[in-house]
């Protein structure tokens, strides 16, 4: 393959949400860890995202709804490569320091010539920028195999970036841990957003999906990996 082998791992509620309701102060990461019943099982989440690969593909949205941008205490470093896009910007210049001494290499992918990753880019040796004018998702794909080697990477961006993997026909597996919990509401992110299809003739931007593995965990949690049918 001229791409990575991509597998996009969520922890998702029962009915689907990634987040626990309709705006960026309220974070599945953040709030389930706070409701009985949920958090007692949370951690196995987190044991089975350790496992997932060397390259991590998520976005400088996600990134902000986790705090980085105002953490004070470092993290320890892992030995990850982050690849975050993030076009607005999302990320301030604490939140690029505090991933750059987490991660042991940075990739930001951006469209925004004035992202002050550039300003930053002397400071940090972990730091790599790769700009385009339009974000071309095949075309990132193609250059983190082709500059970096990256033979695969796990997706864990939002709704509607993974959106735009699903109707460009670039997700191989999906690697998924559902939560013991229902969300609800229409306007909460779920784990593929993005433009519906309104068509008939539009039915082949749907994946079938071929179950590898069904996991029950502890606390009423389950794990699903599923092959991507092309």
């Amino acid at each position: 393959m001229e791409r990575p082998i991509t597998t996009l791992f969520m922890l998702e509620s029962l009915d689907g949400k990634i987040n626990s309701g309709n705006n960026d102060e309220l974070d599945a990461d953040k709030d389930w860890c706070k409701i009985d019943g949920v958090k007692e099982g949370l951690y196995q989440y987190y044991d089975i995202e350790a496992t997932t690969d060397f390259y991590s593909l998520n976005t400088g949205r996600v990134m902000a709804k986790i705090g980085v941008n105002e953490k004070k205490e470092l993290h320890e470093k892992v030995d990850v490569r982050f690849i975050i896009v993030d076009n607005k910007p999302h990320l301030n210049e604490n939140g690029i320091n505090y991933l750059c001494h987490w991660v042991e290499k940075l990739i930001l992918v951006t469209t925004n010539k004035n992202h002050i990753a550039f300003s930053l880019k002397e400071k940090y040796e972990n730091l790599d920028i790769i700009y385009y004018d339009d974000l071309d998702l095949n075309k990132l794909l193609f250059d983190l195999k082709e500059k970096y080697n990256a033979e695969k990477v796990t997706i864990q961006s939002g709704g509607n970036l993974n959106g735009l993997f699903l109707r460009e026909n670039l997700i191989d597996y999906v690697n998924i841990v559902i939560a013991p919990l229902l969300v609800g509401g229409r306007d909460t992110s779920t784990l593929i957003d993005g433009e519906a299809i309104s068509k008939v003739e539009d039915l082949n931007k749907l994946k079938a999906l071929e179950l590898i593995k069904c996991n029950k965990l502890n606390n009423s949690y389950i794990q699903l990996v599923y092959k991507v049918i092309k």
